[in-house]
């Protein structure tokens, strides 16, 4: 057990509030107004796209393809999220990445895919070698492109909630989960002119039996940029977002050779070969990377447990996920659905309040005042949760 850190503030008063800074009206109106611009970019692109594929499958073929790709979203969002189990990431912020995917960068891919394949068909004068380089070459470099841009966004801009791998793997999913749902409207358009039968192939195909290859290509990149975030190595930090990149690329292009040259039973030798494999090595650094984050909680909510704050038992299960969701169900069973919520806002708090701590010991603070304002903030938050669910107040002095 690693009890090295110490908080600059170990005893607060708990008779004065926490003092909450506030942005300014200004600052605040300024951006709501640049959030609202940007939704309606996103609307518009989004519409556009969804123009040209009823253009070419016809409007009632885009009504049953949009309901088609919409219908499993969210089972496959709820399995990307129950990953993160230690600091659920915000909501806008998901929010913003699945936009991004399903309306900004599929009309990104679109636009210079279909410019890439003409100027390729043009120069070589073959349709088939400009279909074969937009499917192998243009769109793996350009659709990662344009998944990736947000994932760079918020790693430089939110260095508060971009903590490590498995926030790169959930970014990255949510990114990916957008563009494969609107691709798939495409493609379940097609497939209705073929009738029932071909449909259902293709629902089967893609929504069932591959639904994570977009989140998969992508989570290369999500991982490259959380192992940079991460890690105290400079090397690492420079040339991880780099292979990461390189790698959902490599991945994305031999998927979509082994589909383009080989038919039926390329796709299956690459489904067999190249993404299953890919899919277990996922699901191992997702294990590794969450045992990590335990270890984060449990190294730096020590200070709190040896001065009371949290028992011992109640320190151990805050540092495994089996722990957590047995406090919530706990709860559940004590207090119904309000115990339940309060004990995971509960659990979330505790954590946010341990990654916080490691970004400070780490350097990231940029304001020391405003970082320990912070700390205090989520401890007092801690303290009224504790009441709520009616737990023993902490010792004298502490919050």
């Amino acid at each position: 057990m690693n009890n090295a850190y110490t908080p600059n503030n170990a005893h607060i008063p708990v008779g004065s509030p926490p003092r909450v800074v506030r942005s300014s009206g200004h600052q605040s109106a300024a951006k709501i107004i640049l959030a609202v611009f940007a939704l309606m970019v996103a609307a518009l692109l989004g519409l556009i796209v969804l123009l040209l594929i009823g253009s070419e499958t016809g409007p009632i073929e885009l009504i049953i393809g949009m309901i088609c790709a919409m219908l499993p979203v969210p089972i496959y969002i709820m399995l990307l999220l129950w990953i993160d189990r230690y600091e659920s990431e915000p909501l806008w912020m998901l929010t913003t990445t699945f936009l991004w995917g399903a309306l900004v960068a599929v009309f990104i891919a679109i636009i210079l895919n279909t410019v890439n394949g003409a100027i390729i068909t043009a120069v070589t004068n073959s349709a088939q070698i400009g279909e074969h380089f937009g499917a192998v070459i243009s769109a793996p470099i350009v659709e990662e492109s344009a998944k990736a841009f947000i994932l760079l966004v918020l790693f430089f801009w939110k260095t508060d909630e971009f903590d490590g791998i498995v926030d790169g793997i959930v970014y990255a999913g949510m990114v990916g989960l957008g563009f494969a749902m609107t691709e798939n409207i495409l493609y379940y358009g097609r497939a209705v002119q073929g009738g029932a039968g071909s449909l259902t192939f293709i629902f089967i195909l893609r929504g069932m039996a591959a639904p994570f290859s977009h989140p998969l290509f992508t989570s290369m990149t999500g991982i490259g940029l959380g192992w940079s975030r991460q890690s105290n190595n400079g090397f690492v930090k420079v040339v991880a977002p780099v292979l990461g990149f390189m790698f959902a690329i490599l991945l994305h292009g031999t998927w979509n050779a082994t589909a383009t040259y080989g038919g039926a039973a390329g796709f299956f030798a690459g489904y067999f070969l190249i993404m299953g494999p890919a899919f277990i090595i996922t699901l191992m650094v997702i294990f590794f990377s969450l045992r990590r984050e335990g270890r984060i909680v449990r190294q730096f909510l020590y200070p709190d447990y040896q001065r009371g704050f949290f028992d011992p038992l109640e320190y151990e299960k805050l540092s495994t996920i089996r722990g957590r969701m047995g406090m919530s169900w706990n709860a559940m069973m004590t207090n119904g659905f309000s115990g339940w919520r309060a004990r995971r806002r509960y659990n979330q708090i505790a954590s946010e309040l341990a990654f916080h701590r490691s970004r400070v010991a780490r350097g990231f603070a940029r304001d020391q005042n405003s970082a320990q304002q912070r700390e205090n903030d989520y401890l007092y938050s801690l303290h009224e949760l504790r009441q709520k669910l009616g737990m023993a107040p902490p010792p004298q002095g502490q919050p």
